[in-house]
């Protein structure tokens, strides 16, 4: 494994999300789906992708709630418990690792605390009426635990074992976030109400508001302290981040993130010098004490499933498109494609000659991108008739797009031509290197060949059989062999110069073979599966080949693509982009 250009957290509208900070100040990390990402808070984008809150030794990562160690390269889950029946909110550990409290949506119980390496309780969290947010304990003795809730309250426990103290009742809306500072003096409870509150860190005593009336004119949907606790920063749904001056209660520094709906924060971390925001747009924003309305940087990238992906190269140096996201091979650096693109999930692309990508949607649309300007034109769009399936591309201007019970031929950015009636069900489409041939897939696990003539396709009559429905397909770039794979685990070459005789089936895949892409040596493939494996094959030596178990792990491999002879990146639905370097 070369590279992990990791994905964003995974955001919903009004739904706090919770950064977690190792106590070191090195790492911070987030969850997207299955997946927990540990990101070195100075290097911009490389990571590790984990599969699911570090304790206070830095050591431990836990999230059904399972704790693991993160000390060993491979990751090894110590223990796994599920302390009530619903999804877990916060997870907060006592400063000695010892005790863990977690909350969330359970039945009748909406929380519980508990030794870590054994899941005995130490207390009882109680007093709430719906679904608790938050939680945390006070990090020095003596320990205090507290809790936020969608009744409106926060609740104060002693301990441990802990024990209900009392219930405070101050804010009118959701209770979003409860924070206690490092030194423990005091705690925050911010709300869906616009106000943040402080109380006495050991009594629970009230002792003021930040801001007046309100603190922020939306929902405050996260709070964290200062290393040093005189300052608090809040995040906000009127997409500000503030920073409080705790003594006199007033904002010293307001951030302003945005004017558009998805410019809403909706966490934030304090770690060291690092001051992080996250955007409902999944954006992560280091934020700039002296220029509050511009970050010092944003992390971007996927938050959703990734189908499809292409590398291309500019001045020699190489760039992943993947989705409306492109990145710079070896930095990580990304950025979006401007302008407004597609509405719905990008199904596949690739890059014509022209230096066009052109990328077909779940929105029934093909476009053409230039890629010199890097923005959505709305004039190169094609509109189809039905849901296009896939694209490829071919030289002087020609693409073809496979879509639900068509074939259409484009031209220069047109629709020139379109086969109906087929009778089979077309799946994968590829176009010859030479343009004279196009190959298209069916559900019927044949592979059927037409001639390309001017703006026309004409059925050859010629089928080629392979062992199953087909998923998808691809000429090598010499012209030379046409590769298919099928849900009947098989991946089959044919040999174009012998009339398409098959060359050599492939065998490996436990499960349906869903992508594969051609090396631009044209002597070795990649294929991915259902299987979450990717395979490198020899076309000459089928028995020749390289292994990538788990390459996306708990997730199978979606879109495939060479960087160049020795490098093989890959994505899946877990919004990752990995590059893999091979040693064939």
């Amino acid at each position: 494994l070369k590279h992990v250009f990791a994905s964003l957290p995974q955001m919903e509208r009004g739904v706090a999300k919770v950064l977690g900070g190792d106590p070191k100040g090195n790492n911070f990390l987030y969850t997207n789906g299955k997946s927990v990402i540990i990101r070195n808070i100075d290097v911009r984008y490389l990571h590790t992708v984990f599969p699911t809150w570090f304790c206070s030794t830095g050591f431990y990562v836990s999230g059904k709630i399972r704790i693991w160690d993160t000390t060993q390269k491979e990751h090894l889950l110590k223990y796994e418990y599920q302390p009530f029946g619903g999804k877990i909110k916060d997870i907060a550990w006592t400063e000695d690792s010892k005790r863990i409290a977690v909350v969330g949506e359970g039945r009748e119980k909406f929380g519980a605390v508990f030794l870590w390496d054994s899941g005995s309780s130490v207390g009882e969290i109680v007093g709430h009426s719906k679904i608790i947010n938050s939680v945390d304990i006070k990090q020095t003795r003596p320990y205090r635990l507290v809790t936020g809730s969608d009744d409106n309250c926060t609740t104060f426990l002693e301990g441990p074992p802990f024990k209900f103290k009392c219930t405070l009742s101050d804010h009118s809306r959701f209770v979003n976030c409860v924070r206690f500072s490092p030194d423990g003096s005091r705690y925050a409870s911010a709300g869906a109400d616009g106000q943040i509150f402080l109380y006495d860190g050991k009594t629970a005593e009230k002792m003021g508001t930040l801001g007046g009336a309100k603190a922020h004119d939306g929902g405050v949907y996260a709070v964290c302290w200062s290393p040093d606790s005189t300052q608090l920063m809040s995040a906000s749904g009127d997409k500000t981040v503030k920073l409080w001056d705790v003594a006199t209660g007033t904002a010293v520094t307001t951030f302003n993130l945005g004017s558009d709906v998805l410019d809403q924060q909706l966490g934030c971390l304090w770690q060291k010098n690092h001051l992080l925001s996250i955007s409902l747009s999944g954006y992560i924003n280091y934020l700039d004490k002296n220029n509050p309305n511009r970050p010092l940087r944003v992390i971007k990238g996927h938050s959703k499933a990734i189908q499809c992906l292409t590398v291309h190269k500019e001045d020699g140096r190489p760039f992943i498109y993947s989705g409306i996201h492109y990145w710079d091979a070896e930095t990580g650096e990304n950025e979006g494609i401007a302008g407004k693109g597609h509405s719905n999930m990008v199904a596949r692309m690739a890059v014509d000659e022209s230096n066009n990508l052109v990328t077909c949607s779940m929105d029934d649309t093909v476009r053409y991108t230039d890629l010199g300007k890097k923005e959505y034109s709305a004039s190169d769009l094609v509109k189809m008739d039905v849901q296009p399936k896939t694209v490829s591309v071919g030289p002087g201007g020609l693409a073809v797009a496979v879509c639900i019970g068509q074939v259409v031929l484009l031209k220069d950015k047109r629709k020139v031509f379109t086969l109906e009636n087929l009778g089979y069900e077309p799946e994968a489409g590829a176009v010859h290197p030479g343009g004279v041939t196009v190959a298209v897939g069916g559900a019927d696990g044949k592979v059927h060949l037409y001639s390309v003539q001017g703006n026309t396709l004409k059925d050859d009559g010629k089928v080629l059989e392979v062992k199953g429905p087909v998923t998808d397909m691809e000429f090598s770039r010499d012209g030379a062999f046409l590769a298919v794979c099928d849900e009947k685990k098989v991946i089959t070459v044919f040999t174009v110069a012998d009339g398409y005789q098959v060359k050599n089936d492939f065998y490996g895949h436990h499960a349906k073979v869903v992508c594969m892409a051609w090396s631009p040596d044209n002597e070795h493939f990649a294929s991915g599966g259902m299987d979450m494996m990717v395979y490198v094959w020899t076309l000459n030596d089928p028995d020749k080949r390289i292994k990538i178990p788990d390459a996306h792990r708990l997730h199978h491999v979606s879109g495939l693509a060479w960087r160049d002879e020795h490098t093989l990146v890959t994505t899946s639905h877990d919004s990752c982009v990995k590059q893999w370097t091979l040693k064939i």
